[in-house]
């Protein structure tokens, strides 16, 4: 199928100091709504079966809304390259918000589970969206300013968002957890469309790569589902395998390939998928076990071990934030991850050493290295990726950061899952950690062969 889409966005002069503030904020508030609905439901979730029924399918409801998200992202990504980011950027947000309101109305547990996976295929969109517009608006040289409250925002939809859930549960009703939605979503939409002002690029005519992007969602699907244990491995692995080798070889036969396999040519993209993909390991990891740790085993409550991870919450912001203005001022970022990837491996390296006696200042201070860890990798990863691409890249490059980093997390959790069963808890928590200090040296082997590359001023 072949469309010539209309100009990718309205031609405007540069944007002003305080409206690329005011539009930087837009996007962060769209991609909190994202990152918060990750995890926003899980302290919901007993009054949800309560109410609903479906026990047996609980798991569904993250679970679908996981899948479609990183199935789609790399969609998303290569539909704003060709047709404007602006203009699919407020198609997601739509998407999101009018799906959310569905959840809210959901019946039954069937109901919740296919609007959640709606929901997904939004926020799918919001993510690498808002990452893929802050890559055009703000050259990667200028963009460590701000790339601590990008920061900040993941960190907030991560840890904040079974926080959020519970609080609005227990005030208002599961329901509103995707109620107030609604009038979030309204208030980004009109901002988006009124404050959002993004350079134009000329008309052209482009093949849809329809098969490559329902190849590539089959092999996502396929690959999250055997990670987290929800399909029988001699039907999806098969599938998930068929569907890959098929999607490359459509790929290369397309001439607009929904994910270029060309990018992967380029040594940086290479690397730091690699170390996107880890970083997904140890930060998921780490927040779903080390609670888990907390209240099973040194008898914390649970709004404890909630508070426990304040500090590693803390180190994500400050470390992103001097990276950030670092390599801004400097040009310079290739140590960052280094540093980055070893303080994550020597923070999992001391959390595979606790037991029931391990004091808390032990503990935090773990937690403290991780998220310096996290913080000085996560953000520059998305930097270096879109710094090495054309500009008409940005949106797969940052679509391909995205989608791994999901991965990552996904088969982090279920590989540590398997590791915590049959044995004695703290024995297995000492497995999930060192396994992930190994894990994170090898990120640090990836960010020593980053080449440093001159940051973008354009």
């Amino acid at each position: 199928m072949v469309v010539s889409p209309p100009p990718l966005d309205v031609p405007a002069p540069p944007m002003s100091p305080g409206r690329l503030r005011a539009a930087f904020a837009v996007l962060l508030l769209g991609m909190l709504l994202a990152m918060l609905d990750t995890t926003v439901v899980g302290t919901a979730m007993p009054t949800i079966v309560g109410q609903l029924g479906g026990l047996d399918r609980l798991s569904w409801v993250v679970t679908a809304y996981t899948l479609t998200t990183a199935a789609s992202t790399p969609i998303w990504g290569k539909l704003g390259d060709l047709h404007g980011r602006k203009r699919v950027h407020l198609s997601a947000i739509a998407l999101f918000t009018v799906a959310s309101v569905a959840c809210g109305f959901a019946q039954d547990m069937t109901q919740l589970i296919a609007f959640r996976a709606v929901q997904g295929l939004g926020g799918g969109g919001l993510a690498v969206g808002a990452l893929s517009l802050i890559g055009v608006l703000v050259p990667p040289r200028e963009r460590g300013r701000y790339q601590g409250l990008t920061a900040s925002v993941m960190a907030a939809g991560q840890i904040g968002g079974p926080l959020f859930g519970g609080l609005v549960t227990s005030f208002l009703g599961w329901r509103w957890n995707f109620y107030l939605n609604l009038p979030l979503g309204l208030a980004v939409f009109a901002a988006t469309a009124v404050v959002l002002v993004v350079p134009s690029a000329p008309r052209r005519r482009v093949h849809l790569d329809v098969a490559g992007a329902l190849l590539l969602t089959t092999a996502v699907t396929g690959l999250l589902l055997l990670t987290t244990g929800t399909g029988p491995v001699a039907v999806l692995l098969p599938i998930a395998v068929a569907a890959f080798a098929a999607f490359v070889a459509v790929e290369r036969r397309s001439s607009e390939p929904v994910l270029p396999l060309s990018l992967f040519a380029r040594r940086n993209i290479r690397l730091t998928t690699a170390v996107v993909f880890v970083v997904g390991v140890v930060s998921f990891g780490t927040i779903t076990f080390v609670p888990l740790f907390q209240q099973t085993v040194q008898g914390v409550s649970a709004s404890g071990s909630g508070t426990l991870l304040l500090p590693m919450t803390l180190a994500v912001v400050i470390a992103s934030q001097v990276a950030g203005r670092v390599s801004s001022r400097t040009g310079r970022y290739r140590i960052f991850p280094i540093i980055g990837a070893s303080a994550m491996a020597a923070g999992c390296a001391v959390l595979a050493t606790g037991h029931a006696g391990t004091p808390i200042w032990l503990t935090s201070g773990a937690l403290v290295l991780v998220g310096a860890g996290l913080g000085l990798s996560t953000q520059l990863m998305t930097v270096i990726a879109q710094n090495t691409v054309p500009a008409g890249e940005i949106g797969v490059a940052t679509a391909n950061t995205t989608m791994f980093r999901t991965i990552g997390g996904a088969v982090g959790t279920s590989a540590f899952g398997a590791l915590l069963a049959g044995g004695p808890l703290v024995t297995g928590m000492s497995r999930i950690f060192a396994v992930a200090a190994f894990v994170a040296a090898l990120a640090v082997v990836a960010a020593w062969r980053i080449r440093e590359v001159p940051l973008r001023s354009r």
